[in-house]
């Protein structure tokens, strides 16, 4: 797979550039975009983004490799991530991250061997209100409970 981005990409990405007036502001933005094209952020991609934004590789692979929100190996069609925080521990993000696991058989940061799930335990994403939850890819899901959990992923298979 060629790592680049196309014309339209890297307009955009121009366009992101003349919002601020450092380069490392527009570094999450692009690697956003990166992992939306090219499904997860690799070595090679982190390499290409640092020389796109002429920032030094070493700070775009400590960006990369800090937030969760960005995929260090390429995950399952279904991403499924868990918060287990506070709140949604309380709320019983334990017990459903166990049952999600025993179910799909994966353990934290693994992809069955299909690939069409993955599994991640997070922290907070920021629905306390909800919780417990899960998102699976850009999808959240709230108020959940083991049988709303089962239908969510039966309904994926």
């Amino acid at each position: 797979m060629e790592i680049q981005f196309n014309q339209e990409e890297l307009e955009k990405i121009d366009n992101l550039k003349k919002r601020y007036p450092e380069q490392q502001s527009v570094l999450m933005g692009v690697l956003w975009m990166a992992q939306h094209k090219f499904g997860w952020i690799s070595k090679e991609v982190m390499g290409y983004v640092a020389e796109l934004l002429n920032l030094p590789f070493a700070h775009v692979e400590g960006v990369a490799t800090f937030y969760t929100m960005y995929h260090k190996k390429q995950p399952g069609k279904y991403h499924v991530q868990v918060c287990t925080n506070v709140s949604c521990m309380l709320r019983g993000g334990n017990e459903l991250y166990q049952h999600i696991s025993n179910k799909l058989g994966l353990n934290n940061n693994e992809t069955s061997d299909d690939t069409k799930f993955s599994l991640e335990e997070v922290e907070c994403m920021g629905a306390c209100g909800g919780a417990p939850m899960i998102a699976i890819n850009e999808d959240y899901y709230e108020n959940l409970t083991i049988e709303k959990v089962d239908e969510i992923i039966d309904s994926l298979k």
